[in-house]
């Protein structure tokens, strides 16, 4: 091979190195500080998730999220102004939900998946925009006043132990039970209505799938405000 000509492809290969390193980096800026209270650890005990925040000249905060598995470090996107978040993991230690306040009664989820590279995100979009929108697809969300604000999606507890206490016998590490709640918003012609308080489905961690099992009637029954309310 010609020697010049293998100089530049190998000056090529070092600068897109180079570039990538700079491109993926290892760990929050120096302005960003953890706060230890917030550090959760998986149940295998490999990984933990560490939360950083940086406070600007106004006293604002900007909170990023960090997955620390043996020697990397992945940031858990997006970032969030203001507010802290809570994380749970499967049993397996496999997946991780990030419930996040994002303002006065709103919440939304993300999904994080362990891969060779560390945890990244598991679903093309923020896991309550999928459940909101498995909701709106159902009949039930025509039976209500469409849900405007005070909207939060919630993880319901028990994703460490297959929701065991609910009385499920599910495969380990395979649901997740998600909870919607929802208000519509004053007018005229009406006060706040709180249309939707804990309504229930499954979320399939396998197909990606959602759907609601028979024994989750009785509580969405209770959840809903139907029209004529």
């Amino acid at each position: 091979m010609n020697r010049k000509f293998l100089a530049v492809s190998v000056g090529l290969v070092l600068a897109c190195a180079v570039r990538t390193t700079m491109a993926q980096p290892t760990g929050p800026a120096a302005d960003y500080k953890i706060d230890a209270e917030y550090t959760a650890t998986s149940p295998d005990g490999t990984t933990t998730i560490e939360q950083y925040k940086k406070t600007d000249s106004d006293g604002d905060l900007t909170w990023q999220f960090w997955a620390r598995h043996r020697n990397k470090m992945t940031m858990l996107e997006p970032e969030q102004p203001d507010y802290s978040a809570g994380f749970r993991f499967t049993k397996d230690s496999g997946l991780v939900v990030r419930m996040q306040k994002t303002g006065s009664g709103e919440q939304s989820l993300y999904l994080y998946k362990l891969g060779p590279q560390g945890f990244i995100t598991a679903t093309s979009k923020p896991l309550d925009d999928l459940t909101w929108a498995y909701f709106n697809s159902l009949p039930v969300s025509r039976e209500i006043p469409k849900p405007d604000f005070h909207m939060v999606a919630d993880l319901v507890k028990g994703v460490d132990d297959n929701y065991h206490w609910m009385g499920e016998n599910w495969p380990d590490s395979r649901y997740l039970v998600i909870s919607l709640s929802g208000s519509v918003l004053p007018t005229n012609h009406h006060g706040q209505i709180d249309a939707l308080n804990g309504w229930h489905c499954r979320y399939d961690l396998q197909t990606g799938k959602f759907d609601v099992p028979p024994d989750f009637a009785a509580n969405n029954a209770k959840a809903v405000v139907p029209l004529s309310h």
